[in-house]
């Protein structure tokens, strides 16, 4: 015969608090926000459904919040490949690192912002850097070549997310809406550019990127012999 019950709800066991989780939770809000602007403990601990108090038995505070947040960006990131060619290494690290902050809008400020980088950041640096001087470039010309890639990858995606538009639909009505606004007599160039490369069909702007990438990688070279 089944047995009665006692009157007692049955609950689902909540999963464990911890430094992980609080990050990834956070992580989730800032990417929901769009910014890291109003992340706050409070916002953190109700979306985790505990009191915000119970975040400090896990983390300091705020900032090593985002510090694990920045973190948890970078591990998201490829490292660059040990087979094939330094140029190779670092297209495929910056077109990872380029997906990484699409995903995350808010980290692109953050990256390098951090007093207390994480392992994952760490071993990211690390990775890039021997790339580079296993390739045969000096301490000096990695240094020169790390920053000037990043640089560019932060740069463009700043503006990549800025964009008025998000596909190739949205493109064409902006496009139509800036071309009535513009007479082609008046703005000439700018009405060129966009009926001769914006409005051309397959235009995507994320080929910019690539375009951009291969100058500066074509531009850069190491300074010693690997190996020597």
């Amino acid at each position: 015969m089944p047995e009665r019950g006692t009157g007692r709800r049955r609950t689902t066991a909540r999963p464990p608090l911890s430094r992980e989780r609080v990050i990834r939770t956070a992580v989730a809000v800032a990417d929901e926000k769009g910014s890291v602007a109003a992340l706050t403990m409070r916002a953190v601990a109700q979306r985790l459904g505990v009191e915000a108090m119970s975040l400090y038995h896990h983390v300091a505070g705020r900032e090593e919040i985002l510090d694990g947040m920045v973190d948890a960006v970078f591990a998201e990131i490829d490292l660059p490949p040990h087979d094939g060619d330094w140029k190779s290494a670092m297209r495929h690290r910056a077109e990872s690192a380029r997906a990484a902050l699409r995903r995350h809008p808010w980290a692109v400020g953050l990256m390098d912002s951090r007093a207390q980088p994480g392992p994952a950041t760490l071993r990211h640096h690390d990775a890039v850097l021997g790339s580079l001087r296993g390739s045969g470039f000096s301490v000096p010309m990695a240094a020169h070549a790390f920053s000037l890639i990043d640089s560019y990858l932060y740069g463009f995606v700043l503006q990549e997310l800025s964009l008025p538009f998000t596909g190739e639909a949205e493109l064409h009505d902006v496009a139509d809406a800036m071309l009535r606004a513009m007479p082609p007599d008046t703005y000439p160039h700018l009405a060129e550019l966009a009926t001769e490369h914006a409005l051309k069909p397959g235009y995507d702007y994320a080929d910019e990127f690539a375009f951009g990438l291969a100058l500066i990688l074509d531009a850069l070279g190491p300074d010693e012999v690997p190996g020597g």
